[in-house]
């Protein structure tokens, strides 16, 4: 608060001390600036001593830099007067604000800039050393230490973790296995057929086709989202290329079925029938083929060991119509290979397995009982020399024989990433990986001392592939860390039952189906390591089958 007593005091008397102020001021600035130092005494010192706040709000009396010598208490040479009072006072005001000064960073002492270094120093020591590293960089240039060197910096996932683990009780039941599995289009739903892959009479066995949407809430592992009644044992399924509700079967009894899974209460869209046409032993797999001329519109194909390779059209009255057929007859295999001669009278070859090149649409690969893989081709014009009956000529398809396994071969699948690839699997337990250019195998793997039911390779790593076991196990090879045993094996199933299918999920690439002999169908979620291609990887692959093929 101000002392507003002190202030009148100060203006009563003003007539007294202000004159003495004067004077004081007046001899001040006459006298040196040496005298002035050897008392101590500055203006800036003395200032500011008197401060005094009139009563009224607009008049204030400004601070003053008066002496020292004029304030101090008792009597000077310079200041002939009484003691002067002093009062210090503050005042708040409302208003207030802030200010920001920037300032260069000064700097440091003894940094020398730029242009003040020895020029002609540096310029020769330049000289002096620009050979070398020349000479060093071109060294490096033409080095192969990193290649293949790539940061990776997605968080690796260090194991195939289970996701999910279907089955539909009614089936498991009755004992029956998990023949196949297929996953639809847009990769949300698995389906899986139910049959027996051991030895009898299947073709009156009651049988289901299952499906699961992966992607809906509340997923029931044990209660599928459709499940479709089948009167034979299913063998093999294939979703529709671009229908996600529709999927085609082969059954044991021979006939050929397709469903609409989006309606489980009439999910029968089409079937074959028991004709002329109809396979006469179980269908072992079904794939869907664009038409020729109409690259929208699908076909179905069909292989079974009757030895005939049949093309399906959907027609009129939920009935399909055979437009194409090819007959294996052993009299017009191609003999660039020795084969084992087929028992006395049979001359139909029994196809197990096929696969189409990604490369060529009319080339495809058969797996045959007799263990040897066949390149065989739609384009094909001779006639088969059969007896097998048909409503369309049957045509021989075979072009070039390969060297066989030990047993029949159960699975075949073309390389996505090489047009001359492809791989076959077998009850020998062997894997051979083929070149489409030479009949022995480039390389042999022995995976299993059982059956090898199904291989697949990759969707998305060229030196990848996936194998099931008969001794219950998933394994992944990655060929570019070993080409004789898996990087990865997984147990599916704890009693070393057999698994006989598997499919990689085309559009989730780290999802990979499985399905066995408990009526199970396990989703895996493979690792990083299985789904992000290495780079140089295609290159590789180019390279290995060249290497050995020469």
């Amino acid at each position: 608060m101000v002392d507003t007593g002190m202030s009148w005091r100060l203006l009563k008397n003003m007539d007294v001390w202000l004159p003495a102020v004067l004077a004081t001021l007046t001899e001040s600035q006459s006298t040196s600036r040496g005298g002035a130092e050897s008392e101590g005494d500055t203006e800036s010192e003395a200032g500011s001593r008197l401060r005094a706040v009139s009563t009224e709000p607009d008049m204030r009396l400004q601070p003053m830099n008066l002496p020292r010598q004029c304030l101090a208490s008792g009597h000077s040479k310079s200041c002939q007067t009484a003691s002067i009072a002093t009062a210090e006072a503050s005042v708040q005001t409302r208003k207030h604000a802030d200010a920001e000064v920037q300032t260069e960073v000064p700097a440091p002492v003894g940094a020398r800039t730029v242009a003040q270094h020895d020029s002609p120093r540096l310029a020769a020591f330049l000289r002096r050393v620009e050979a070398m590293v020349i000479r060093e960089l071109n060294k490096n240039w033409q080095s192969h230490a990193f290649d293949g060197f790539e940061v990776n910096w997605t968080e690796q996932q260090p194991t195939v973790t289970c996701l999910h683990t279907l089955g539909y009780p009614p089936a498991q039941g009755q004992g029956l296995h998990v023949t196949s599995v297929s996953w639809n289009t847009t990769g949300s739903v698995v389906a899986c057929a139910y049959g027996r892959l051991d030895d009898g009479d299947w073709s009156t066995l009651k049988s289901f086709v299952c499906a699961w949407n992966l992607d809906r809430r509340g997923l029931n592992p044990q209660q599928p989202s459709a499940v479709v009644e089948v009167p034979s044992a299913v063998m093999c399924l294939a979703f529709h290329p671009t229908q996600p509700s529709h999927v085609a079967g082969g059954l044991y009894s021979g006939e050929v079925l397709v469903w609409d899974v989006s309606h489980p209460e009439d999910p029968l869209l089409w079937r074959t029938g028991l004709t002329d046409d109809t396979h006469t032993d179980p269908v072992y797999q079904v794939l869907w083929l664009p038409e020729p001329r109409h690259s929208h519109r699908f076909q179905v194909l069909s292989v079974a060991t009757d030895g005939k390779v049949l093309l399906w059209q959907g027609g009129g009255a939920g009935q399909l119509q055979l437009t194409e057929g090819f007959a294996l007859v052993v009299q017009q295999l191609p003999r660039n290979t020795k084969l084992k001669k087929p028992p006395r009278g049979e001359t139909e070859v029994g196809a197990t397995a096929v696969a189409f090149s990604g490369f060529d649409p009319s080339l495809f690969v058969l797996g045959t009982e007799g263990g040897f893989p066949l390149k065989c081709s739609l384009a094909a014009e001779e006639a088969a020399l059969t007896r097998m009956p048909s409503s369309v000529p049957l045509r021989a398809p075979a072009r070039f024989t390969f060297s066989p396994h030990g047993g029949p071969i159960y699975s075949v699948s073309c390389s996505p990433f090489h047009r001359n690839l492809f791989l076959s699997a077998g009850t020998d337990g062997h894997i051979h990986l083929y070149s489409m250019l030479q009949a022995q195998p480039l390389a042999s793997l022995q995976l299993s001392h059982k059956y090898l039911f199904a291989v697949r390779w990759s969707p998305v790593r060229p030196l990848v592939f996936a194998a099931a076991s008969g001794e219950g196990d998933v394994q992944l090879f990655d060929l570019r860390k070993s080409s004789q045993k898996p990087t990865v094996s997984i147990k599916q199933t704890q009693d070393d039952s057999p698994v006989y299918c598997l499919e990689f999920n085309r559009q989730q690439t780290q999802l990979l189906a499985a399905g066995d002999a408990k009526g199970t169908v396990k989703v895996w979620q493979l690792s990083t390591e299985f789904t992000e291609q290495g780079p140089r990887e295609a290159e590789d692959l180019e390279q290995l089958a060249a290497e050995v093929a020469t």
